[in-house]
């Protein structure tokens, strides 16, 4: 192994740390998110207008012209 491959080797393997280390950024960003809107769909879930106990509500539609 001669010196100008030992220094491409060590160029590959650098370039493919930061690629390695973007991804996990990447992956992290994504993941951040993935939990603000999940917490955001749970609160929309939460904010919903309770059920009418009354089954009988909704039934029958009235209406004139």
């Amino acid at each position: 192994m001669d010196l100008t491959e030992i220094a491409a080797m060590s160029s590959y393997m650098s370039q493919a740390n930061t690629l390695q280390s973007v991804g996990y950024a990447m992956m992290d960003m994504s993941m951040n998110t993935d939990k603000i809107q999940g917490a955001e769909m749970v609160n929309m879930i939460n904010s919903a207008p309770a059920p009418s106990l009354d089954p009988n509500v909704g039934i029958n539609f009235n209406a004139s012209i």
